[in-house]
């Protein structure tokens, strides 16, 4: 007997409050591949054996997982100024090759390194870092081109803006002749041999904010992200030279210091604003520098003993998480585990104590640069540094992901650190975790199964759906779709091949922009169990997947079976599927064991075939049972059918 059950089914849309991050609770179902008795399970006894999974850390459902892809200074795209448009093109499709390859989820690209664009903005000048010459057009639109080519591998693209860096150099006359900063010399300062931006001035905020919004409205990006650049780190022996913006935009404020981080505040607040009033399913989120605070300076902050973004960049990045002013923070934690002043551990913990139910989402930095690099603290010549970071983040619920540092270093996998990160943990695609409190799609309805060379594809329709995931394993699996271990893969389309075949149960699931996943319900189970008087055929190129079975009549009960999982006692629609044929009966019993006895509908199975046909609604039991039947007990003459069933909740 060869039996393929499939069923739509994945767990329900959290109950959050606004950018909360839950884990869902997954709803379970055990897809029978054997003849069973048609009594159903009671509830309780459903639920006790969904109770029995127990997800495997290494292969968690929800995870975020991505790299840093930097544009300034060519460090990872492009590999130097200069190339033709196909080769800037080649060399950022295998990035995101390797992120797939590597079962990433999401990139974080460099789209605005110094004051600049890898878009046509209107605000700012061509980046130089595309044809060497800063305002020289590339020929195409970069921005539009990365973000059709990640989301084509449904990974999430996240743009990464510098706010306030001008430039790498403090000699104005080498920007272009447009560019806003030298425009407006006073909007600029020169420190530390670079030109930035003063934070202080509310214009110049304004248009930091106006030229990052040109990008997300025009853009199908999925998160805006900024880095841990906010005023310049502190250059011995110099001072910021912004006196004169705090004599005339400081008032209110006892000291510069107060003020200088209320401008970064101001920055990021009203980002965040913005952002979701144009797109709410944009996520925003920012990279600061991994120490806000020491424990010896303020009782709130970690156990190190390191440089205080709060203090020396005025970057108040525990007051954002507090206020939830960003959907997700990504603390650059660049030690190893044990450093004297900066222990990943330590800082993990602390992190993840900042978050904790505030409903902003938490994922590590991760210094892939440093693994195997020459001049780097001897842990880092230890393949599995890497690897233990994520080890430790297992212990911290509210770390749900990492962010590597940068792409060339994934690549490079010196030591094979990298590679022992995926075998260790990536060993199974992930679900980027849910944000916000939007609702989740319908489920899909899986409408096919083709078996082919390449393995078998599995077709679906749905509405409303960013993405879909689709999981495959043993029927009687209580953890079929609660963790990773069974997850194949997601798609922005409605069908996708499974290359290692096999009978199983196969779930889709439907995914909002933001990651909730559908929790409807909907089962096509192709092929019944039967005796052996059933014959089986392939002939009719109406049949729903490899082949159907079929008997002559009979005065005896000889039904064939269609098993699946109800998930809890309600109103399901049930619906056929046969192949037709003017010799095929023209009465053919179908059973339905609903709830308080069995309702038995006739098909004429001679016209209608390669469709659904509806039997009708029902009220079915929970539990694991035969649903549907086919009889051969009919007093009409042909062919009785059975090709396949789908149960699906009833709107």
């Amino acid at each position: 007997m060869k039996i393929f059950a499939f069923r739509v089914l994945s767990s329900r849309p959290p109950i959050v409050t606004m950018r909360a991050v839950t884990r869902l609770a997954a709803l379970l179902a055990l897809a029978l591949t054997a003849l069973v008795s048609p009594a159903a399970p009671s509830a309780a006894a459903f639920s006790a054996a969904s109770a029995a999974c127990v997800p495997d850390p290494a292969t968690p459902k929800r995870q975020f997982r991505a790299m840093w892809i930097s544009s300034v200074a060519n460090i990872d795209w492009p590999s130097r100024t200069g190339l033709s448009v196909s080769a800037q093109q080649a060399e950022f499709r295998s990035w995101l090759d390797l992120a797939v390859q590597k079962r990433m989820n999401a990139v974080i690209v460099q789209v605005r390194p110094t004051a600049d664009a890898l878009w046509p903005s209107p605000y700012e000048p061509w980046s130089q870092w595309l044809t060497g010459t800063q305002g020289g057009d590339p020929g195409y639109d970069p921005l539009a081109f990365m973000v059709a080519e990640a989301h084509a591998r449904n990974l999430e693209f996240h743009a990464w803006f510098n706010p306030y860096r001008v430039a790498n150099h403090d000699d104005p006359s080498r920007l272009v002749a447009s560019h806003p900063a030298r425009k407006n010399p006073g909007w600029r300062f020169a420190y530390g041999g670079k030109l930035y931006y003063n934070p202080g001035i509310p214009t110049v905020r304004d248009f930091i904010e106006d030229a990052i919004m040109d990008a997300v409205t025009r853009y199908d990006v999925d998160g805006v992200h900024l880095d841990d650049y906010f005023y310049p780190y502190p250059v011995s022996g110099q001072t910021i030279p912004d006196s004169a913006t705090f004599a005339q935009y400081g008032g209110g404020f006892s000291n510069v210091a107060d003020w200088r981080r209320d401008n970064v505040n101001l920055l990021v607040r009203e980002l965040d604003e913005r952002i979701h009033a144009a797109k709410a399913h944009v996520a925003f989120g920012v990279s600061p520098f991994g120490i806000w605070r020491n424990a010896s300076t303020d009782p709130l902050g970690s156990r190190t003993s390191g440089l205080q973004s709060y203090d020396s960049i005025y970057a108040d990045s525990r007051r954002w998480v507090k206020q939830g002013w960003v959907d997700y923070l990504t603390p650059q934690l660049y030690w190893h585990i044990g450093h004297a002043a900066a222990d990943y551990a330590v800082l993990t913990a602390w992190w993840s104590e900042v978050v904790r139910g505030t409903g902003v989402q938490l994922y590590a930095g991760q210094a892939a640069y440093r693994t195997g690099a020459s001049g780097q603290d001897p842990a880092w010549q230890d393949p599995a540094e890497l690897s233990d970071h994520l080890r430790v983040n297992r212990a911290h619920p509210e770390m749900l992901g990492d962010v590597y540092f940068s792409a060339k270093d994934v690549r490079a996998d010196r030591l094979g650190g990298f590679s022992r990160v995926v075998a260790d943990h990536y060993s199974r695609p992930a679900l980027i975790p849910p944000r916000g409190t939007a609702g989740a799609p319908p489920a899909p309805t899986i409408t096919s199964l083709t078996q082919g060379p390449g393995g078998t594809t599995v077709s679906w329709q749905g509405t409303g759906a960013a993405s879909y995931a689709v999981y495959r394993g043993e029927a009687a699996d209580p953890c079929l779709v609660t963790d990773a271990r069974n997850l194949l893969g997601t798609t922005r389309g409605t069908s996708f091949t499974d290359p290692s075949s096999g009978q199983g149960t196969y779930h889709v699931s439907a995914l909002s922009r933001t990651h909730q996943e559908s929790g409807a319900f909907s089962v096509v189970v192709d092929g019944p169990s039967a005796s052996s008087a059933w014959g089986t055929s392939a002939y009719s190129a109406q049949r729903h997947g490899a082949d159907y079975r079929f008997a002559a009549p009979v005065a005896a009960s000889d039904p064939a079976w269609f098993p699946a999982a109800v998930p809890a006692t309600g109103s399901y629609r049930v619906e056929v599927w046969h192949p037709a044929d003017p010799g095929y009966n023209s009465a053919t019993p179908y059973i339905v064991s609903a709830a308080g006895g069995t309702r038995t509908v006739l098909l004429d199975q001679r016209t209608g075939g390669g469709q659904w046909r509806s039997l009708g609604t029902f009220t079915l039991n929970a539990g694991t049972y035969n649903v549907v039947g086919v009889s051969r007990w009919t007093s009409a003459t042909g062919y009785v059918v059975a090709d396949a069933v789908r149960v699906s909740a009833s709107p």
